[in-house]
């Protein structure tokens, strides 16, 4: 196996079509006004088989309910519970797990966000993802708290950020997970056009309990967009659990909905880009922030 492989984000685009809780989940009619996004929640284990079922059962569900894009979690097709098994289960992009992904997106004919994958370090050659990798790696031990993970032992940081993507729904800024605690990021895919920035993750119990939904809703709020975030939920194998609380978030901060902490699932939500409009207009956050020379003026001091 590789010494590493690259957790990579990617926007599947379907080809034939379209082209590429709070406990208050907001339903969606079938003729809602406006585009309609889902935004799943996994429990990946290593089993890819069992993960790629579960996950195509969401989308299937997701597409039957209208959402012409659907928003999966960091490690949607698998997690494993070792580096040696993480390494050994990597594919390339042309291998057999983004294929199944790619022809489901076809046959159902909508966008598909796969938040994570794990890959061995080949180049993209159908021309048919955009590509993100994951640009910040979550080393982090917290005795305290139970959490020890070192992502650099089997993950490599991609070396420049993607430009937002154009979708169905709207320009879509691609991050992953760790990424989620980094304004710099957020606010450069805004500053090149970002409507809607997704975080897929995989937040530690820990973690996400203290600071999940307050670092999305602050992403949300500071760029003025939609924020969709698919999440891993539950247990995944006896060394690891996660969070889960897929949330949506829009640009004023107020979380649409939420798949809670328990179990798989999904949440809709109308993405109405009218919306990231009159919010930006009304405060115009980006045009009242001054150059970068100012905000490092405190080095000259």
């Amino acid at each position: 196996p590789p010494a590493a492989s690259a957790g990579s984000m990617f926007t599947v685009r379907c080809t034939l079509g379209s082209a590429a809780w709070r406990h208050r989940i907001r339903l969606m009619s079938t003729a809602a006004a406006h585009p309609v996004a889902a935004v799943c929640q996994a429990t990946a284990t290593p089993d890819k088989e069992a993960n790629f079922s579960a996950c195509k059962r969401l989308v299937e569900e997701a597409k039957g309910r209208g959402a012409s894009m659907v928003f999966l979690p960091e490690g949607f097709d698998y997690i494993g519970s070792s580096r040696e098994e993480t390494l050994a289960l990597s594919e390339s992009l042309a291998g057999d797990t983004i294929s199944r992904y790619t022809q489901l997106a076809r046959k159902l004919e909508v966008w598909l966000s796969l938040g994570g994958v794990s890959r061995t370090r080949t180049r993209m050659g159908d021309g048919q993802t955009d590509l993100q990798q994951k640009s910040h790696l979550f080393d982090v031990e917290l005795p305290e708290k139970g959490v020890s993970l070192k992502e650099s032992a089997f993950t490599i940081p991609g070396p420049a950020l993607v430009s937002p993507v154009q979708t169905p729904i709207g320009k879509v800024g691609l991050g992953i997970c760790y990424d989620l605690r980094f304004p710099e990021l957020s606010l450069a895919l805004r500053h090149h056009g970002a409507e809607i920035l997704t975080y897929p993750s995989a937040f530690t119990v820990a973690t996400g309990a203290a600071h999940w939904e307050v670092l999305l809703r602050a992403r949300a709020i500071e760029t003025q967009c939609f924020v969709l975030a698919a999440a891993q939920v539950g247990r995944h194998h006896e060394k690891r659990s996660s969070h889960g609380h897929a949330l949506a978030v829009d640009p004023w901060g107020e979380v649409l909905g939420d798949c809670g902490g328990e179990s798989p699932g999904l949440a809709l939500v109308e993405i109405n880009l009218d919306r990231v409009g009159s919010t930006r207009r009304n405060m115009p956050v980006e045009r009242h922030r001054r150059d970068t020379g100012f905000y490092r003026s405190l080095n000259k001091v």
